[in-house]
């Protein structure tokens, strides 16, 4: 299938003001509900229960060949989360993607084009191209990574137009642990090593996607702050600069210590972004909107001159209306040693003990199918 080509009341806080209308509110109202608990979601336990089986089933059924799972004459690397929200999972995707690129492999990227509009998939992504169409994550990782990436629902259909497109030798496909239609040859899950998993139950009862004994099957488990559990490996986020939305000289992260600035995100877990700031001296006045929010110009108008700032995923969602005040944090993964060496060895046996890879056209050079 042929590709289209998408175009060009803390300390250190003032009040936060929730931003998104209805949606917005909703969504923070339910997630604070699962993880730190409510009454309201009792009624949702069958339904919890229910999505955690039918899940199980999919996947077994994939497995067992019952529901037909493709696999590309490349090795596939899967990273994902369990829960709903953020994890971490793009910052580590691009951590991945410029690791891999330097171990001499050539990388293609899928992922699923949250947010995005277009009429027609699978779209290729370019870093110019229109958020509004391929979605806002997509357009960072292809700007941060320089490799191509290719976006859809179908993403076996992304991952086939990638290959036709780009010939890669090795693919990433951020957010798609659940996507069992492409077969894959590692999963890395990324947990949030602060929230965890909430009440521990599967949507819409909780912030589930899959129950969260599924992590004992997967090959490598990542925590994303905190403290890293047995089977774990740890990863910080760490801020590298601050930078203006329409370019120019970049400052520290420390010179937001005692400013006043508002801050903007429209992620899965704001909070975390706001502790982000609060950790860096900044006063922080948050707005938080529903994830992949369509930012328009009267979103970022507060009615002062006090700087915006808001992370580097909404960043090229704001390009168009944006002016001196506002700055995106720009933030990179930091995983631990011993991730990068268990990754290394993983990449080895898929490699048939070569520590570059080979061509995966080649007959005979394909690694063996792992079972998911």
């Amino acid at each position: 299938m042929r590709a289209q080509h998408g175009a060009g009341g803390e300390a250190g806080s003032e009040v936060a003001r929730p931003g998104g209308g209805w949606r917005g509110r909703l969504e923070a109202a339910l997630t604070d509900a699962w993880y730190h608990g409510h009454p309201a979601l009792l009624p949702l336990w069958p339904l919890g229960l229910l999505w955690a089986t039918l899940a199980a089933a999919r996947r077994a059924a994939h497995a067992n060949g019952l529901l037909h799972s493709t696999r590309l004459p490349l090795p596939v690397i899967v990273v994902g989360n369990l829960t709903v929200g953020g994890t971490g999972k793009t910052p580590l995707t691009i951590w991945l993607a410029e690791q891999l690129r330097a171990r001499g492999y050539r990388i293609g990227i899928v992922s699923r084009g949250h947010g995005g509009r277009a009429t027609e998939w699978p779209q290729i992504v370019r870093p110019d191209s229109d958020p509004d169409q391929v979605g806002d994550e997509a357009v960072l990782i292809a700007r941060r990574t320089g490799c191509p990436m290719a976006v859809g629902p179908d993403r076996v259909a992304a991952a086939e137009a990638l290959i036709e497109w780009a010939q890669p030798d090795l693919l990433l496909s951020d957010d798609g642990l659940q996507h069992y239609a492409l077969a894959r040859d590692l999963e890395i899950v990324v947990v949030d090593g602060v929230r965890r998993f909430g009440n521990r139950r599967c949507l819409p009862a909780g912030p589930l996607r899959e129950s969260e004994s599924r992590l004992a099957t997967v090959d490598l488990v990542i925590c994303n702050g905190g403290s890293p559990r047995r089977g774990e490996f740890g990863m910080q986020l760490l801020p590298r600069a601050l930078v203006p939305v329409l370019g120019g000289q970049e400052r520290p992260p420390t010179s937001l210590a005692g400013e006043r600035v508002h801050c903007v995100t429209g992620i899965g877990h704001p909070e975390r972004f706001f502790a982000t700031l609060r950790g860096l001296g900044a006063r922080v006045i948050a707005h938080a909107f529903p994830d992949h929010h369509r930012f328009r110009r009267e979103d970022l108008d507060f009615g002062d001159d006090a700087p915006v700032v808001m992370t580097e995923k909404d960043a090229v969602k704001c390009e168009r209306f944006a002016d001196r005040r506002h700055w995106y944090l720009a933030v990179e993964a930091s995983p631990s040693l011993l991730f990068t060496q268990r990754l290394d060895a993983l990449l080895k046996e898929l490699n048939h003990g070569q520590e570059t890879p080979r061509n995966p056209r080649l007959p005979g050079d394909q690694g063996p199918a792992h079972p998911r």
